[in-house]
Protein backbone atom coordinates (compact mmCIF):
# COMPACT_ATOMS: atom_id res chain seq x y z
CA UNK A 1 0.00 0.00 0.00
CA UNK A 2 1.32 3.44 -0.91
CA UNK A 3 1.58 6.38 1.03
CA UNK A 4 -1.63 7.93 -0.53
CA UNK A 5 -3.98 5.19 0.18
CA UNK A 6 -2.40 4.88 3.78
CA UNK A 7 -3.20 8.28 4.47
CA UNK A 8 -6.44 8.32 2.79
CA UNK A 9 -7.68 5.52 5.20
CA UNK A 10 -6.23 7.61 8.11
CA UNK A 11 -7.97 10.38 6.98
CA UNK A 12 -11.22 8.53 6.52
CA UNK A 13 -10.23 6.94 10.58
CA UNK A 14 -9.97 10.07 11.92
CA UNK A 15 -13.14 12.51 9.93
CA UNK A 16 -15.06 11.67 12.33
CA UNK A 17 -13.51 12.27 15.75
CA UNK A 18 -12.61 16.22 15.14
CA UNK A 19 -15.50 17.21 17.41
CA UNK A 20 -15.01 14.53 19.91
CA UNK A 21 -11.49 13.52 20.26
CA UNK A 22 -10.02 16.45 22.65
CA UNK A 23 -12.83 15.31 25.27
CA UNK A 24 -12.40 11.67 24.82
CA UNK A 25 -8.94 11.55 25.36
CA UNK A 26 -8.09 14.60 27.41
CA UNK A 27 -11.12 15.49 29.12
CA UNK A 28 -12.57 14.14 32.26
CA UNK A 29 -14.12 10.83 30.76
CA UNK A 30 -11.08 10.07 29.45
CA UNK A 31 -10.34 6.12 29.86
CA UNK A 32 -6.48 7.35 31.37
CA UNK A 33 -5.24 10.63 32.48
CA UNK A 34 -3.01 11.88 29.59
CA UNK A 35 -0.14 12.13 31.74
CA UNK A 36 1.97 12.03 28.93
CA UNK A 37 0.32 15.91 28.42
CA UNK A 38 2.84 17.04 31.54
CA UNK A 39 5.83 14.51 30.03
CA UNK A 40 5.91 16.82 26.89
CA UNK A 41 5.14 19.91 28.10
CA UNK A 42 7.94 19.59 31.05
CA UNK A 43 10.45 18.74 27.92
CA UNK A 44 9.36 21.87 26.16
CA UNK A 45 10.14 24.26 29.35
CA UNK A 46 13.36 22.15 30.28
CA UNK A 47 14.47 23.18 26.40
CA UNK A 48 13.18 26.60 26.77
CA UNK A 49 11.44 26.51 23.88
CA UNK A 50 9.76 29.31 22.55
CA UNK A 51 8.32 28.63 18.77
CA UNK A 52 6.67 25.39 19.06
CA UNK A 53 5.42 23.20 16.25
CA UNK A 54 3.08 20.25 16.60
CA UNK A 55 3.18 18.02 13.23
CA UNK A 56 0.24 16.15 13.26
CA UNK A 57 -2.23 18.32 15.92
CA UNK A 58 -4.92 16.87 15.29
CA UNK A 59 -7.77 19.25 17.05
CA UNK A 60 -5.03 21.08 18.80
CA UNK A 61 -5.16 17.96 21.70
CA UNK A 62 -1.48 18.98 22.84
CA UNK A 63 -1.49 22.92 21.73
CA UNK A 64 -4.42 24.27 23.93
CA UNK A 65 -2.27 22.56 26.57
CA UNK A 66 0.10 25.41 25.67
CA UNK A 67 -2.20 28.07 25.54
CA UNK A 68 -0.91 31.08 27.86
CA UNK A 69 2.46 29.83 28.55
CA UNK A 70 3.83 32.72 26.06
CA UNK A 71 4.90 30.01 23.50
CA UNK A 72 4.56 30.73 19.69
CA UNK A 73 2.45 27.69 18.62
CA UNK A 74 1.98 26.01 15.31
CA UNK A 75 0.59 23.32 14.06
CA UNK A 76 -0.43 20.92 10.85
CA UNK A 77 -2.65 17.55 10.94
CA UNK A 78 -3.75 15.08 7.90
CA UNK A 79 -7.30 15.48 8.44
CA UNK A 80 -9.48 18.34 7.21
CA UNK A 81 -11.61 18.09 9.97
CA UNK A 82 -9.19 17.86 13.05
CA UNK A 83 -7.62 21.12 11.38
CA UNK A 84 -11.13 22.66 11.03
CA UNK A 85 -11.67 22.13 14.96
CA UNK A 86 -7.82 23.17 15.73
CA UNK A 87 -8.55 26.41 13.85
CA UNK A 88 -12.06 26.96 15.86
CA UNK A 89 -9.91 26.25 19.10
CA UNK A 90 -7.01 28.85 18.04
CA UNK A 91 -9.54 31.64 16.81
CA UNK A 92 -11.80 31.17 20.32
CA UNK A 93 -8.40 31.66 22.45
CA UNK A 94 -7.82 34.82 20.46
CA UNK A 95 -5.11 33.41 18.54
CA UNK A 96 -4.91 33.15 14.35
CA UNK A 97 -6.60 29.99 12.68
CA UNK A 98 -4.17 30.51 10.17
CA UNK A 99 -1.18 29.42 12.29
CA UNK A 100 -2.78 26.03 11.96
CA UNK A 101 -2.90 24.15 8.19
CA UNK A 102 -3.75 21.06 6.61
CA UNK A 103 -0.14 19.15 5.91
CA UNK A 104 1.26 15.71 5.37
CA UNK A 105 4.89 14.57 7.82
CA UNK A 106 5.84 13.02 4.38
CA UNK A 107 5.99 16.47 3.05
CA UNK A 108 8.97 18.48 4.18
CA UNK A 109 6.93 21.75 2.91
CA UNK A 110 4.22 21.21 5.25
CA UNK A 111 6.77 21.69 8.13
CA UNK A 112 6.38 25.51 7.25
CA UNK A 113 3.60 28.35 7.25
CA UNK A 114 1.99 27.91 3.93
CA UNK A 115 1.68 31.69 3.40
CA UNK A 116 5.41 31.78 4.17
CA UNK A 117 7.94 31.77 0.98
CA UNK A 118 10.95 31.24 3.64
CA UNK A 119 11.60 28.35 5.51
CA UNK A 120 10.44 28.56 9.33
CA UNK A 121 12.75 26.78 11.88
CA UNK A 122 11.32 25.53 15.35
CA UNK A 123 13.02 25.87 18.55
CA UNK A 124 10.79 22.81 19.43
CA UNK A 125 8.27 20.10 17.02
CA UNK A 126 6.42 17.65 18.77
CA UNK A 127 4.87 14.77 16.99
CA UNK A 128 1.95 12.73 18.57
CA UNK A 129 -0.36 10.04 17.96
CA UNK A 130 1.22 10.19 14.16
CA UNK A 131 4.20 7.40 14.18
CA UNK A 132 1.45 4.41 14.34
CA UNK A 133 0.41 5.47 10.56
CA UNK A 134 3.45 5.32 9.39
CA UNK A 135 4.89 2.70 7.20
CA UNK A 136 8.32 1.10 8.81
CA UNK A 137 9.73 2.09 5.55
CA UNK A 138 8.87 5.80 6.29
CA UNK A 139 10.68 6.18 9.37
CA UNK A 140 13.60 7.81 8.63
CA UNK A 141 11.93 10.27 6.27
CA UNK A 142 9.71 11.60 8.46
CA UNK A 143 12.67 11.72 11.12
CA UNK A 144 14.64 13.75 8.50
CA UNK A 145 11.29 16.06 7.56
CA UNK A 146 11.21 16.30 11.82
CA UNK A 147 14.79 17.23 12.39
CA UNK A 148 14.76 19.68 8.89
CA UNK A 149 12.13 21.54 10.87
CA UNK A 150 13.95 22.92 14.15
CA UNK A 151 16.71 24.85 14.40
CA UNK A 152 20.45 23.76 15.61
CA UNK A 153 20.34 22.11 18.93
CA UNK A 154 16.16 22.35 18.61
CA UNK A 155 14.31 19.61 20.02
CA UNK A 156 12.41 17.20 18.65
CA UNK A 157 10.12 14.73 20.47
CA UNK A 158 8.00 11.68 19.25
CA UNK A 159 5.17 9.78 21.27
CA UNK A 160 5.21 6.33 19.85
CA UNK A 161 2.80 2.64 20.74
CA UNK A 162 5.35 0.67 22.81
CA UNK A 163 6.03 -2.61 20.42
CA UNK A 164 8.04 -4.26 23.65
CA UNK A 165 4.77 -3.98 25.84
CA UNK A 166 3.55 -7.30 24.10
CA UNK A 167 5.93 -8.92 25.91
CA UNK A 168 4.06 -8.22 29.41
CA UNK A 169 0.08 -8.43 27.33
CA UNK A 170 -0.14 -11.69 26.44
CA UNK A 171 -2.93 -10.80 24.22
CA UNK A 172 -2.76 -11.80 20.36
CA UNK A 173 -0.20 -8.69 20.33
CA UNK A 174 2.49 -11.12 22.09
CA UNK A 175 1.18 -13.67 19.48
CA UNK A 176 1.95 -11.37 16.93
CA UNK A 177 5.26 -9.84 18.21
CA UNK A 178 6.65 -13.81 18.94
CA UNK A 179 6.25 -14.56 15.56
CA UNK A 180 7.34 -11.58 13.81
CA UNK A 181 9.29 -10.45 15.90
CA UNK A 182 11.43 -12.51 17.73
CA UNK A 183 11.00 -15.96 16.23
CA UNK A 184 10.39 -14.59 12.53
CA UNK A 185 8.67 -17.63 11.65
CA UNK A 186 8.95 -16.72 7.88
CA UNK A 187 12.82 -16.82 7.62
CA UNK A 188 12.21 -20.04 10.09
CA UNK A 189 10.65 -21.90 7.78
CA UNK A 190 12.76 -21.60 4.94
CA UNK A 191 15.53 -22.95 7.05
CA UNK A 192 13.78 -25.52 7.88
CA UNK A 193 13.51 -28.06 5.14
CA UNK A 194 12.05 -31.19 5.78
CA UNK A 195 10.95 -29.67 9.49
CA UNK A 196 8.91 -26.86 7.76
CA UNK A 197 5.90 -28.20 8.91
CA UNK A 198 6.81 -29.51 12.65
CA UNK A 199 8.48 -25.76 12.91
CA UNK A 200 4.98 -24.42 11.59
CA UNK A 201 2.49 -26.52 14.16
CA UNK A 202 5.13 -25.25 16.73
CA UNK A 203 4.09 -21.88 15.96
CA UNK A 204 0.32 -22.87 15.56
CA UNK A 205 0.47 -24.12 19.28
CA UNK A 206 1.83 -20.78 20.72
CA UNK A 207 -2.24 -19.29 19.81
CA UNK A 208 -2.73 -21.64 22.46
CA UNK A 209 -0.54 -19.53 25.43
CA UNK A 210 -2.02 -16.75 24.22
CA UNK A 211 -5.53 -14.63 24.58
CA UNK A 212 -5.88 -14.19 21.09
CA UNK A 213 -9.62 -12.83 21.75
CA UNK A 214 -7.91 -9.88 23.34
CA UNK A 215 -7.77 -6.59 22.98
CA UNK A 216 -11.23 -6.20 20.69
CA UNK A 217 -10.71 -4.84 17.14
CA UNK A 218 -11.43 -0.69 17.44
CA UNK A 219 -14.03 0.06 14.36
CA UNK A 220 -15.24 2.95 13.03
CA UNK A 221 -18.29 5.12 14.44
CA UNK A 222 -19.65 5.68 10.74
CA UNK A 223 -19.18 2.86 8.30
CA UNK A 224 -15.57 4.24 8.52
CA UNK A 225 -12.28 2.06 8.66
CA UNK A 226 -11.35 2.19 12.72
CA UNK A 227 -7.66 2.44 14.54
CA UNK A 228 -6.93 -1.24 14.05
CA UNK A 229 -8.55 -1.14 10.38
CA UNK A 230 -5.79 1.11 9.60
CA UNK A 231 -2.11 0.75 9.82
CA UNK A 232 -1.72 1.91 13.16
CA UNK A 233 2.00 0.83 14.27
CA UNK A 234 4.17 -0.17 17.28
CA UNK A 235 7.20 1.10 17.97
CA UNK A 236 10.29 -0.90 19.91
CA UNK A 237 12.10 1.65 21.62
CA UNK A 238 15.40 0.07 20.97
CA UNK A 239 15.02 0.42 17.44
CA UNK A 240 13.53 3.80 17.22
CA UNK A 241 16.80 5.13 19.52
CA UNK A 242 19.17 3.67 16.73
CA UNK A 243 16.84 5.48 14.14
CA UNK A 244 17.30 8.57 16.12
CA UNK A 245 20.63 8.47 16.19
CA UNK A 246 21.32 7.59 12.25
CA UNK A 247 18.73 10.44 11.74
CA UNK A 248 21.47 13.23 12.88
CA UNK A 249 19.86 13.50 16.79
CA UNK A 250 21.71 13.84 20.49
CA UNK A 251 20.89 13.79 23.91
CA UNK A 252 18.16 11.15 23.20
CA UNK A 253 15.88 9.94 26.14
CA UNK A 254 12.92 7.39 26.05
CA UNK A 255 10.09 8.46 28.43
CA UNK A 256 7.13 5.74 29.09
CA UNK A 257 3.81 6.29 29.99
CA UNK A 258 0.50 4.98 30.71
CA UNK A 259 2.00 2.42 32.49
CA UNK A 260 -0.18 -1.09 33.92
CA UNK A 261 -0.28 -2.57 36.98
CA UNK A 262 -1.00 -5.96 35.62
CA UNK A 263 -1.50 -7.20 31.79
CA UNK A 264 -4.08 -5.31 30.63
CA UNK A 265 -6.96 -8.01 30.55
CA UNK A 266 -7.19 -7.81 34.48
CA UNK A 267 -8.07 -4.47 34.39
CA UNK A 268 -12.17 -5.06 34.20
CA UNK A 269 -11.65 -7.82 37.30
CA UNK A 270 -10.75 -4.71 39.68
CA UNK A 271 -11.33 -1.94 37.47
CA UNK A 272 -10.52 1.28 40.16
CA UNK A 273 -7.61 -0.49 41.96
CA UNK A 274 -6.08 -1.40 38.69
CA UNK A 275 -6.27 2.20 37.25
CA UNK A 276 -4.87 3.67 40.64
CA UNK A 277 -1.91 1.30 40.83
CA UNK A 278 -1.53 2.21 36.83
CA UNK A 279 -1.12 5.69 37.69
CA UNK A 280 1.00 5.14 40.79
CA UNK A 281 3.79 3.63 38.78
CA UNK A 282 3.69 6.49 36.20
CA UNK A 283 7.54 7.44 35.92
CA UNK A 284 9.03 8.18 32.92
CA UNK A 285 12.29 6.85 33.73
CA UNK A 286 11.70 3.34 35.14
CA UNK A 287 13.09 0.66 33.42
CA UNK A 288 9.99 -1.33 33.43
CA UNK A 289 8.44 0.88 31.41
CA UNK A 290 10.27 -0.69 28.63
CA UNK A 291 7.59 -3.68 29.26
CA UNK A 292 4.74 -2.56 31.82
CA UNK A 293 4.09 1.12 29.61
CA UNK A 294 2.29 1.23 26.55
CA UNK A 295 3.55 3.94 25.28
CA UNK A 296 6.49 6.40 25.38
CA UNK A 297 8.19 9.63 24.24
CA UNK A 298 11.17 9.86 22.56
CA UNK A 299 13.00 13.12 22.49
CA UNK A 300 16.78 14.64 20.58
CA UNK A 301 18.41 16.94 20.14
CA UNK A 302 19.72 18.10 16.50
CA UNK A 303 23.01 18.01 15.97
Amino acid sequence: MGYQQIEASVRSCYATWGETYYENYYGGQAPYPPVHRDILKNVLYEAQAITVLDAGCGPASFLRELFGTGMDLYGFDLTPEMVAEAQRVFKQNGLQPERVWQGSVFDQKAFRPPWRRRKKLFDAVVCCGVFPHIPKEADALVLANLRSAVKKDGLVAVEARNQLFALFTLNRYSHDFFLRELVKQDELEQQAEEYVHAVREACNDLARHFRMDLPPLRKGMQGEPGYDEVLSRTHNPLVLREQFLSAGFRDIRVLFYHYHCLPPMFESRIPEFFRSQSLAMEDPSDWRGYFMASAFIMTGRKT
